[in-house]
């Protein structure tokens, strides 16, 4: 449990946080504004001053200047608050140092294979900032990430002496090393190209779009389009925290971003404080797999699948559309079965206004993504975007940035790049010690053997295992590592390869609603006073579709656009009605026909209508040998009992809908 706690006392300190003290203040922004420079210059073949750098020097450089950072904004324990000793600033200047002689000799290294064979002085270099990666990555990810990285870090140095099916090459300790830090496929590999490349343009879109007024907008937005009708203070926290988790990638940021308002309107509107908590955790847990953003996964998945990113965002938008519908349902029903209004009207914002104050942020987020899908500039589009909303934000003069507001985003960006920049060095390390050992084919052709030729063993094992690994992982770190182990078995299994990639990216972020790590419901929890267990608990039954979804479509590809369009249809509206009529059975209510009787009975309705939608959520799908019509017919023939109960029961006691 201490572990949960200093996770969640990591989140919860703001950025720009004014203990910081000027001296680290002004060096974080200076620092992050050069590597934005940097990022610019690269993506953009600006060529400042001449300067071409090689990909290699590129991220040597980037990766550097933000590990300095994460010096200046973690304490020793994890905290951001308080002013940097002595001993920071040390290791801030020793990040740099050995930052400038691997920018330096960044050909040498490339030429020479320093990887394997590195000089003297590059061997002790790489020594230093192999553990500056290391305690950067405790300082920012925290004791449990720590504790991975370095069990495996280390691992290629007695690779050799472990059983079957672990063992591997082995490798001296100064090799290990020297591979972690100069080859291509350790610290900075995938992970970091990924964040060289387009990660970094969509962080500082999403900082600037909630520090300039755009997430205050989209949340009144979403409080005057639901907030009115039954249930409405946690329908809007549906709305409000898929869109700021889809920005920030951060479960916990966004409940303790959106769930300072929404937990408390919730309460007053009749929801009890662990279901209003519970709501909070599930809506953000989602906010992190719905796109355009999904904060920085999807570009790293981008990278591993060498696919344009606007391919994962569009395979990923209906697994989002499922969960959010499943959930809405859930509220619907439980708001239904409770007798539960909306708001009142004079707690709403006037539409009109809303939009007249702040469609130039509509617009913003249409350029956003008309670049990324029409015109596919990927890399460029989120810097475009960024430049638009800062000049929307000199025309808005209710969001406009002072001086001090605009320093304060500078160094809340550069606290996110450096905090992410320090876990993704440090989940390199895993990678590359897969890459350097052979662990990885190891573990994937064991996977298959005791699997045989059973899908649903694999996928079961599968599922097993990415909730294991993402417990008290960040997101990012949770699915670079399943990446790497887990999803080469499951696409030898003859998987989609996208459908494979989302599933354990779904089932990587499961732990943070499922007891007893659920670090989003605990952290929802302590702002609604609740006991924590008790808010998982209901936050499992809650988000029950996430568990069930990954299977519907890693098992469908349709289900990730994976198919021709006129399957796609198909897929997606049995699927939605499938969803919903699991999320009701779940509630015991279903909406628009009336509730489920209580009892023995009563459970048996809820079980067939469970199953009812279990199969009309499975289309066309190959594993059983039926097609599409046969499992809609069962799924038709298990609701349609509980589907008339509900109705005669409802039309035999009057119960009105309120």
């Amino acid at each position: 449990m201490s572990a949960n706690v200093s996770a969640l006392a990591r989140e919860t300190d703001t950025p720009g946080d004014p203990g910081m003290g000027m001296a680290a203040r002004v060096a974080v922004i200076i620092t992050t504004l050069a590597g934005l420079v940097l990022v610019i210059n690269q993506l953009f073949n600006l060529q400042l001053g001449g300067i071409v750098l090689i990909d290699g020097r590129y991220l040597y450089i980037l990766g550097g200047l933000f590990l300095a950072v994460s010096f200046l904004v973690f304490r020793l324990n994890g905290s951001k608050v308080g002013n940097p000793i002595w001993l920071d600033w040390l290791l801030a200047a020793a990040a740099l140092a050995t930052t400038a002689y691997l920018a330096q000799t960044a050909e040498r290294n490339l030429s020479q294979g320093w990887e394997y064979a590195a000089p003297q002085t590059a061997q002790y270099v790489a020594y230093v900032f192999f553990a500056l990666v290391l305690e950067a990555t405790r300082r920012a990810g925290g004791l449990v990430l720590f504790c991975i990285v370095v069990l495996f870090a280390f691992y290629p140095t007695f690779a050799g002496h472990v059983p079957d099916p672990l063992s591997g090459f082995q490798s001296t300790l100064s090799e290990a090393v020297s591979y972690h830090v100069y080859s291509s496929e350790s610290s900075y590999g995938i992970p970091m190209k990924a964040f060289g490349g387009v990660v970094i343009g969509f962080i500082l879109f999403g900082a600037v779009l909630q520090r300039t007024g755009g997430g205050k907008f989209f949340n009144d937005l979403a409080l005057t389009l639901v907030g009115g009708f039954r249930g409405g203070a946690a329908k809007v926290s549906i709305f409000a925290s898929g869109f700021m988790g889809s920005m920030s990638g951060s479960v916990i940021s966004n409940v303790l971003t959106t769930g300072a308002v929404s937990i408390p309107a919730m309460k007053r509107s009749g929801f009890s404080g662990r279901t209003a908590a519970a709501t909070e955790a599930c809506a953000s847990t989602g906010g992190v797999l719905m796109p355009p953003i999904m904060g920085a996964t999807a570009f790293v998945m981008a990278s591993f699948l060498s696919v344009p990113y606007v391919e994962i965002a569009i395979a990923a938008a209906i697994p989002s559309l499922l969960f959010y519908f499943a959930l809405f349902s859930q509220i619907d029903a439980y708001s239904a079965r409770k007798g539960l209004r909306g708001l009142p009207r004079s707690e709403l914002p006037v539409m009109r206004q809303i939009l007249r104050e702040g469609w130039l942020y509509i617009a913003v987020f249409g350029v956003l993504i008309f670049m990324l899908l029409v015109m596919r500039r990927e890399t460029s589009a989120p810097f475009y975007a960024t430049a638009l909303l800062l000049v929307v934000n000199q025309i808005l003069p209710e969001s406009r940035l002072s001086l001090k507001r605009l320093g304060d985003m500078i160094v809340g960006v550069g606290q996110g790049l450096a905090e992410l920049t320090a876990i993704l060095l440090g989940v390199g390390l895993i990678v590359g010690s897969f890459s350097a050992t052979g662990l990885a084919g190891t573990l994937v052709n064991e996977l298959i053997f005791i699997a045989g030729d059973n899908i649903f063993v694999l996928l079961l094992m599968g599922a097993i295992t990415a909730f294991i690994f993402g417990m008290g992982m960040t997101v990012t770190a949770a699915y670079i590592f399943l990446a790497v182990v887990l999803a080469p078995a499951l696409e030898q299994g003859g998987l989609n390869r996208i459908a494979v990639h989302l599933f354990i990216l779904y089932w990587g972020m499961i732990s943070f609603i499922t007891p007893p790590v659920a670090l989003g419901a605990f952290a929802a929890a302590t702002m609604a006073g609740e006991n924590a267990i008790k808010v998982g608990l209901e936050a499992m039954r809650l988000g029950g579709v996430i568990y069930i979804a990954p299977f519907f479509f890693v098992l469908n590809p349709a289900l990730v656009a994976q198919a021709p369009l006129p399957e796609v249809l198909i897929a997606l509206t049995s699927a939605l009605f499938g969803v919903g009529m699991i999320s009701m059975a779940l509630q015991g209510h279903i909406s628009l026909v009336g509730p489920i009787r209580t009892g023995l009975v009563g459970f048996g309705l809820r079980v067939m209508l469970f199953f009812g939608g279990l199969f009309f959520a499975l289309p066309e799908t190959d594993v059983f040998g039926i097609g599409f019509f046969e499992t809609a017919a069962i799924g038709l023939a298990l609701c349609a009992l509980p589907l008339f109960m509900a109705y005669s029961d409802r039309k035999r006691e009057g119960w009105v809908a309120p």
